[in-house]
C-alpha cells in the first residue's frame, strides 16, 4: 500500500476532540487563567539542567521545582515548521494544506507562497474568538512569509513582534542582510540582541496586561513566546555574498560557561544561559505584577538539538530532523500555582498536539467542531493522575504519528514513525530496512526488533 495512503488511513482513525476530552470541566466560578507558552528553538532534552544537562538553566528548572515535569513528552515534529504547525493547530502536520512537513525556506525564496492557511485554526484564534483572550506572539513564527496573509495577526494573534524566517542574525535582526523583524505587519529596524529583545518585549507586554487587568474574561491573555534561541544565527558572508549559519553568543555569556571545553558546545551553552535569563525575568515580572498566581506557564522545545551546532539529545539516539527519540523526545514543564502540585513528575505519554485541546478545556472553549489530533491532558496536569513511571498504563490506547518531508536543499529524506503504546515503528530514509523498538524496555533504541516481531511489524 502506498505510504501516503497509509498516512491518511491512520489520520482518518483519529478520534475528534469532543470524544477524547475527559469529562471534567473547569471551575466556572474561578477566573480564567492567563497563559504564557515558552517555546524554544533547537534545544534538546540534554540542554536543560533539570533533565541532566551540564548547561545551567536555573530559571527553567524553577518551573520544574514549582510545577510539573514531563518525562515522556514529544514534539509534533523534529523540524521547526511542522513542529509549530502541530502545536498551534492541534493537528498532525501531515494534515496541513501546504504539506508543511519540512522547514519553510526564507532564502532562496522558494516557499514564499506556502504557509498556514485561513481555515487552519490556531489555539490563539480559539482563545481570542471563543474565550475573549488577548493574544500576542513575540518571537519566531516560521509558518509563512512573503505575504501579510501568512503573518500571525491573520492567524489568531492580536499582536506580533518578531521574525518570520527559520532563524535570524541575533545582532542585526535580519536574515543575512534581508530585513525580517516585524511589529505586527510592518518591518522595523531594531538594535540589540534578539534573545534579550524578545524577553524585553514580553516583559513590557506582561506589565501592560497587569496595568489594564480587570475581573472580566477579556482581561485574560495568551502570550506565545517562541524564542529563536539557542538556534544558530543567520549572518552574512560578504566574501560569498550569501547568508551563513553562525553561532552568535554574547561575550559575557561565553565567560559564564567557560568550563565547557568544546568550542561549539560552549557557544551553544552561552546562548542557552541568555535564554534562561529571559525566562527568569519573565517569571520575576509575573511575580512583581501579581499575575503569577493565576498564570499557567508552559515551557517546551520545538524538537531535538543539532550536535553540529552544539545541541545534545543524550542519552537518546538521533538528532534534529530525524525521528529517533533524540529528534522528538523533548522537555516540557508546567507551572500553575495552586493548581499544579509543585515538584511533581509524570511519565504519561503526551505530546505537543495535546496543548490545544487542553488549553481549550481550561478556558471553557467548545472545540467540538474542530478535528484535533491530541487529547485533553488536564487530569494529568491538575489531578495528579501521573501513573507509575514503570508501568504502561498511560501508554495504552495512544497512537502518535510523525512524518518529515523530503528536502533536497537541506539534503533530508522522508522519515515516518508511529508509536502505539510502548512500541515504535520507524522508517529511516538512510536505512535499507524499517526499525521496530519497544521503548519501555529499550528507550535508547539500541535493539531493532523488526526481525524478531514480524507480525507486529506488519501490523504497524
Amino acid at each position: 500500500m502506498p505510504c501516503r495512503l497509509l498516512i491518511f488511513l491512520l489520520l482518518a482513525t483519529t478520534v475528534s476532540v469532543h470524544s477524547s476530552v475527559a469529562q471534567t470541566h473547569p471551575d466556572q466560578t474561578a477566573p480564567l487563567p492567563n497563559i504564557v507558552l515558552i517555546f524554544t528553538d533547537d534545544q534538546g532534552i540534554n540542554d536543560v539542567s533539570c533533565y541532566g544537562s551540564e548547561i545551567p538553566t536555573p530559571n527553567i528548572d524553577r518551573l520544574a521545582r514549582e510545577g510539573l515535569k514531563f518525562t515522556n513528552f514529544y514534539a509534533a515534529s523534529s523540524i521547526c515548521t511542522p513542529s509549530r504547525f502541530g502545536l498551534l493547530t492541534g493537528q498532525n502536520p501531515a494534515r496541513s494544506q501546504d504539506q508543511l512537513l519540512s522547514a519553510l525556506m526564507f532564502l532562496p525564496d522558494e516557499d514564499k507562497d506556502r504557509g498556514l492557511r485561513p481555515h487552519e485554526t490556531t489555539v490563539a484564534g480559539v482563545l481570542r474568538d471563543r474565550a475573549g483572550y488577548d493574544t500576542a506572539l513575540i518571537g519566531k513564527w516560521h509558518l509563512g512569509h512573503g505575504d501579510n496573509k501568512f503573518l500571525p495577526t491573520n492567524h489568531g494573534f492580536n499582536s506580533f513582534i518578531g521574525h518570520t524566517g527559520g532563524c535570524i542574525d541575533f545582532f542585526t535582526m535580519t536574515y543575512g542582510i534581508v530585513p525580517d523583524w516585524y511589529h505586527d505587519t510592518e518591518h522595523v529596524n531594531e538594535n540589540g540582541y534578539a534573545t534579550e529583545l524578545i524577553s524585553e518585549e514580553a516583559i513590557a507586554y506582561l506589565k501592560s496586561r497587569a496595568d489594564g487587568a480587570s475581573a472580566t474574561a477579556a482581561s485574560q491573555f495568551f502570550l506565545f513566546l517562541p524564542y529563536n534561541a539557542p538556534h544558530f544565527g543567520k549572518g552574512w558572508s560578504p566574501a560569498d555574498e550569501a547568508p551563513v549559519n553562525i553561532m552568535q553568543p554574547q561575550a559575557a555569556d561565553l565567560k559564564r560557561v567557560d568550563f565547557i571545553q568544546d568550542k561549539v558546545r560552549r557557544e551553544f551553552a552561552a546562548m542557552v544561559v541568555s535564554l534562561d535569563d529571559g525566562v527568569g525575568q519573565i517569571l520575576d515580572t509575573l511575580d512583581e505584577t501579581g499575575l503569577a498566581e493565576n498564570t499557567l506557564v508552559i515551557f517546551m522545545t520545538d524538537h531535538g538539538g543539532d550536535p553540529r551546532y552544539g545541541g545534545s539529545n543524550r542519552p537518546y539516539r538521533g538528532d534534529k530532523a530525524t525521528l529517533f527519540e533524540g529528534g522528538i523526545h523533548v522537555p516540557c514543564l508546567m507551572r500553575w500555582p495552586g493548581k499544579i502540585e509543585p515538584g511533581s513528575t509524570t511519565n504519561a505519554l503526551t505530546w505537543a498536539l495535546d496543548i490545544f485541546p487542553t488549553l481549550s478545556h481550561f478556558v471553557g472553549a467548545d472545540v467540538s467542531d474542530l478535528t484535533l489530533d491530541g487529547k485533553n491532558i488536564a487530569p494529568i496536569i491538575l489531578d495528579g493522575d501521573f501513573g507509575d513511571p514503570n508501568s504502561n498504563q498511560h501508554h495504552a490506547g495512544r497512537e502518535l504519528f510523525w512524518e518529515t518531508g523530503k528536502h533536497a536543499h537541506l539534503d533530508r529524506g522522508n522519515w515516518i514513525a508511529l508509536r502505539q503504546g510502548p512500541w515504535k515503528y520507524l522508517q529511516d530514509p538512510n536505512a535499507d530496512t524499517p526499525f521496530l523498538f519497544n521503548l519501555t524496555n529499550d528507550p535508547l533504541e539500541s535493539l531493532n526488533q523488526a526481525p524478531l516481531q514480524p507480525e507486529r511489524l506488519a501490523e504497524m
